[in-house]
């Protein structure tokens, strides 16, 4: 096996914490975090890259860095795009120029929640809201400025390390006895874990591919099966009490609401359910279903 140069951005994110472990198996890692490396600023960060090139050129670019925090982003269109579409063009144009692969991570936020059927990677995305715009447009400029690029589509992502739903639920249901949460938006939570190791697989199936492989480009990739925010909280708290957490709220305390009633500056996709055919057919994956995820990231934080 070929032993890589791997230029990992957002090392200190959820995503990025995770990926500088599994990364680690494939050669030389060179960590950046946020602030080594800022998204924000396109023109520092091609500066910055230019002068880390010089001397650790890469032949990977994984870039776990992105804006958000999608409530935000409604006042700061700006910082939404400079991060998630301009620099991502950036990261795309150092790649080119030095031959590298980029794995880049985008959303379901790119779609409009309509239907009921999971989304394809040729079905066209509408974003409702400015994260998942900046994140569609950071699709684009990145395949128009970087040949070598595959980019994982991916919903509700949660890990041990840093703030998500799965750790929210847990602090609410130690504070209060009971509590409500949305049951009409249908997606799946996918775990950093997974999404680690299945960024491994593809970097090394992808290994000596030249630009003209029908193998780079978009797919989507999630865990198994389906569910609600309702149904997953209650599948948290259930698991963790069991694990001996204690808490005040019970899985029957959690109260199923809907979209409607619980409003928030950037509308959510009712439908985030993403078809992963083609990554499975592709790169010869079976992926588990989203409660094995779950439970993993459980059994970290209340180990038995």
């Amino acid at each position: 096996m070929t032993v890589h140069n791997i230029l990992l951005l957002g090392a200190n994110g959820q995503l990025g914490h995770e990926l500088a472990t599994a990364l680690q198996a494939l050669g030389e890692i060179k960590a950046l975090t946020r602030a080594e490396a800022d998204l924000s600023q396109p023109d520092v960060l091609r500066a910055t890259l230019a002068h880390i090139t010089h001397s650790f050129v890469p032949t990977v670019i994984v870039n776990a860095a992105a804006y958000t925090a999608v409530d935000k982003a409604e006042s700061e269109p700006q910082l939404a795009h400079a991060v998630n579409a301009a620099s991502v063009a950036v990261l795309g144009e150092v790649a080119q120029q030095c031959g590298a692969t980029v794995l880049h991570y985008s959303t379901d936020y790119v779609f409009d929640g309509s239907g009921k059927k999971p989304w394809q990677e040729t079905d066209v995305p509408h974003p409702l809201s400015v994260y998942g715009q900046s994140k569609w447009a950071g699709e684009q400029a990145l395949a128009q400025a970087c040949a070598k690029q595959v980019v994982l589509r991916t919903s509700w992502v949660v890990g041990t390390h840093g703030g998500n739903f799965l750790k929210t639920m847990l602090r609410l249901a130690a504070e209060r006895d009971s509590l409500r949460v949305v049951a009409d938006q249908v997606g799946v939570p996918t775990s950093t874990a997974l999404l680690a190791q299945v960024t491994v697989q593809i970097i090394q199936a992808m290994q000596g591919a030249d630009a003209h492989d029908p193998r780079w480009g978009l797919y989507h990739l999630a865990a198994g099966g389906e569910t609600t925010w309702h149904a997953y909280a209650q599948h948290v708290i259930a698991g963790a009490r069991a694990r001996g957490a204690v808490l005040k709220a019970t899985p029957e305390a959690v109260h199923p609401i809907t979209t409607a009633e619980y409003p928030l500056p950037a509308p959510r996709p009712l439908n985030s359910r993403l078809n992963t055919h083609k990554v499975q057919h592709t790169f010869g994956l079976t992926l588990p279903d989203w409660q094995q995820g779950v439970d993993g990231i459980l059994d970290v934080l209340f180990p038995k």
